[in-house]
């Protein structure tokens, strides 16, 4: 099932991560070490093998891959012998990037991009392309009439204003092309009435928002078990320290705001409640592509006795999330082959905020993928065998 995987933000550090990752599985240089449609729960016929991705995609930047990759590498984010192997292979997938779509309107620069998809899933006789947002977040979208319906929109597309932000006109562009779309930033992407009507319309599926990689994946067990035994939380503050692309994009408080949002979401809907306290990120250029988060949780138990917890958890924010891009791509186009369309709420493991936000508790959230993919293996059936 040979599966394009499009990456919005192509040269950024967690796509240069996963091109590098998938391309290395592909030629057995590494193991599937954080990809967990690889654990037996979940691997399976119904997923495209890692030697059937195709990589290309689009970004603003013009760093060669290679360049960037090398670049990851000596900060100690990829191993230096897994880019000096795929020299060749990464320049090959250059050759599938693509600068930002031109276009003197929304209209325009959305068709440039339909055009750069279905060329590239006609060149490599694809079978469906997986688009998947890792670019920079974008502050929260302001409410627009041609948001309501895909009528509305493709008029208002073609009119001097900027309807959509980049992370919606991408979702626009794949919906329009017949390609299931994945935010794995808190975007905007597909949310907003008129790109879910169009998904439905098309027979698409669509995921995300906001990978969940480090301190609310934390958060996700913990809060969880403060409220299965019954013990009050009265505070629960974060400190968060990033340094690359990601950090100094958050540094934009429109930006900065729009994630702490998605990261705060877990607490409320898992306690039943709001602690006092807040998330705060601060960019640390030192950090380069690696993160500290700091939580300090007070809470109560029985006879009012009081109590606090702290954790740390240092982490190479794209070592983490570039396994979960390509678990992504091969369970969108699952999806997507077994006949799903609209939000795909079961990939809520995932992610911070995810679509339909069924349950934020990680252990529920497991078992709500498993079973999702145990019937997109019973449904492509036992025959084909194992496709990773």
């Amino acid at each position: 099932m040979r599966t394009g995987v499009w990456l919005v933000g192509a040269r950024g550090s967690v796509a240069t991560t996963s091109i590098v990752g998938g391309l290395a599985l592909r030629a057995g240089l590494t193991g599937p070490a954080g990809c967990v449609t690889e654990l037996p729960e979940l691997r399976g016929p119904a997923l495209p093998a890692f030697s059937d991705l195709v990589f290309g995609g689009h970004d603003v930047a013009t760093t060669p891959l290679v360049k960037r990759a090398e670049t990851l590498a000596a900060a100690g984010v990829l191993p230096s012998r897994l880019v000096a192997a795929l020299l060749d292979e990464l320049a090959a997938v250059e050759q599938e990037l693509r600068p930002a779509p031109p276009g003197a309107t929304q209209a325009d620069r959305a068709a440039a991009a339909v055009r750069d998809l279905t060329d590239f899933r006609d060149r490599h006789r694809l079978e469906r392309v997986v688009v998947v947002n890792v670019s920079a977040t974008e502050p929260a979208v302001r409410p627009h009439p041609g948001h309501a319906d895909p009528t509305a929109l493709r008029a208002a597309l073609t009119g001097p204003d900027e309807v959509l932000p980049a992370s919606s006109l991408y979702a626009y562009a794949a919906l329009t092309a017949g390609c299931p779309y994945v935010d794995f930033t808190p975007s905007t992407g597909a949310r907003l009435p008129a790109l879910h009507a169009l998904a439905v319309e098309r027979g698409l599926p669509y995921g995300g928002h906001d990978g969940k990689t480090g301190e609310t994946l934390v958060k996700s067990v913990l809060a969880p078990m403060f409220a299965m035994r019954n013990l009050t939380v009265h505070t629960w503050s974060g400190l968060n320290l990033l340094g690359g692309g990601d950090g100094a994009n958050l540094a934009d408080p429109a930006a900065n705001a729009a994630k702490v949002e998605s990261k705060q979401r877990v607490l409320g809907e898992t306690l039943g409640y709001v602690p006092q306290g807040d998330t705060r990120i601060d960019f640390v250029e030192e950090l380069g592509d690696f993160k500290t988060a700091w939580d300090l949780i007070t809470f109560s138990g029985f006879l009012g006795t009081r109590m606090r917890m702290e954790f740390t958890w240092h982490g190479c924010d794209s070592a983490l999330a570039a396994p979960l891009v390509l678990d992504l791509a091969r369970l969108t186009a699952a999806a997507h082959a077994g006949g799903h369309r609209g939000p795909l709420e079961e990939l809520a493991f995932f992610f911070k905020d995810p679509l339909g936000g069924p349950t934020h508790s990680l252990a529920e959230q497991w078992t709500r993928l498993a079973e999702f993919t145990r019937r997109l293996h019973a449904g492509r059936g036992s025959a084909d065998g194992h496709a990773g």
